[in-house]
């Protein structure tokens, strides 16, 4: 655990902010791996007590596996990432547990306020979908000082969406361990580790379902690592002048933009990480939904309006389905359509609107 605080060591230049909120019917490009199936990872339950300190040396910890190494956000086409991350995740009554590991030969931090932009610092951040319906997400950002900024998304900045910085994920717990010194350019470091506990009780009024979940529950999860690349000038870290921000995830996003719930990884919650993991039955459905929303972007771009049929979006819904694919207008847009027949032989009906949440009946 390291107190929070700045040295010498290092000197901050903040960068331009960069959070822009796409004009609501913007030109869109769609990810570039819209249809591969995202990372997944089984969650198991936690053996004993965790404490929350960073060190990941509780006996919880142990055996429980890691998750594929991060890559770079836009897919494993990219350059491999210079440093080493990945996460473990448990879970009890009470929380959810996440623990990362980042290897780091220069551990530094200067913002020490919560709710201030984490992301200017190298930081470790957590995106939470819990209904996949790519609303109501909690992203949570935190820096090698345990300084976080946690918010809540309504709506995707995509759609118009505007962050709620006054969100706190009630009862968060959160902890760093530094392998080195912190803000010491003088030295190189291992990195640094830390552990998040997110009680379930603070996704109570966006999850939708019950908490905490069952055995088989799946939500949308994904994790990400923003790196400034830094050099040293008379015993500080400085910004490389003219370089942008390395982002890097557990499952890829296709394009560099955290903000596309449809491409997170699946979290499925068991009883222990060697039970089996069961697909998605509905993926092949959200994936051609999600390909209407993009050509619908395209389309409104372009004319103005919504399409209001297949023919229109110059789209084939050639996809397995009970009952053709439909688009119908609303008030505010569109509403499309597909419904689909699970393995165990029903069938099961599931909707898009034009701000890109997808549900089911």
């Amino acid at each position: 655990m390291i107190r929070a605080g700045i040295s010498a060591g290092i000197l901050f230049i903040l960068a331009a902010p960069f959070l822009i909120l796409l004009p609501l019917f913007a030109q869109l490009t769609p990810p570039a791996n819209l249809g591969d199936f995202p990372h997944s990872y089984i969650c198991g339950r936690a053996a004993e007590p965790i404490v929350v300190d960073g060190n990941l040396d509780d006996a919880s910890w142990k055996d429980v596996p890691w998750t594929e190494p991060f890559v770079d956000i836009r897919g494993r086409s990219m350059p491999r990432p210079r440093f080493l991350t990945h996460v473990k995740m448990l879970w009890d009554d009470q929380c959810f547990y996440v623990a990362a590991e980042l290897e780091e030969p220069h551990v530094w931090g200067t913002l020490t306020k919560r709710d201030t932009v984490i992301f200017y610092d190298n930081d470790f951040e957590l995106f939470i979908d819990p209904n996949g319906d790519n609303h109501e997400y909690v992203e949570m950002e935190m820096n090698a000082l345990n300084t976080v900024w946690d918010l809540l998304l309504p709506v995707p900045y995509r759609d118009g969406g505007h962050a709620v910085d006054s969100f706190n994920i009630a009862g968060l717990r959160t902890a760093v361990s530094v392998q080195g010194t912190l803000n010491d350019a003088r030295d190189c470091d291992a990195g640094w580790t830390l552990e998040v506990a997110l009680p379930w009780q603070s996704f109570a009024k966006y999850a939708h379902q019950v908490l905490p979940p069952q055995e088989g529950d799946q939500w949308r999860v994904n994790f990400s690592r923003v790196e400034w690349q830094v050099q040293i000038e008379e015993g500080r870290y400085r910004k490389i002048p003219g370089t942008s921000e390395d982002n890097w995830v557990w499952s890829p996003q296709g394009v560099i933009d955290m903000h596309r719930p449809e491409r997170w990884g699946y979290v499925q919650f068991a009883g222990s990480a060697d039970a089996k993991y069961t697909s998605d039955p509905s993926w092949e459905a959200r994936v051609f939904l999600m390909k209407v929303y993009y050509a619908q972007r395209a389309f409104n771009e372009r004319f103005g309006r919504f399409a209001v049929s297949f023919d229109e979006l110059q789209m084939n819904p050639d996809i397995r389905t009970a009952v053709a694919p439909q688009i119908e207008a609303t008030g505010k847009g569109y509403t499309a359509t597909i419904e689909i027949r699970l393995p165990d032989g029903s069938l099961k009906r599931w909707y898009l609107s034009q701000d890109s949440r997808i549900w089911s009946e």
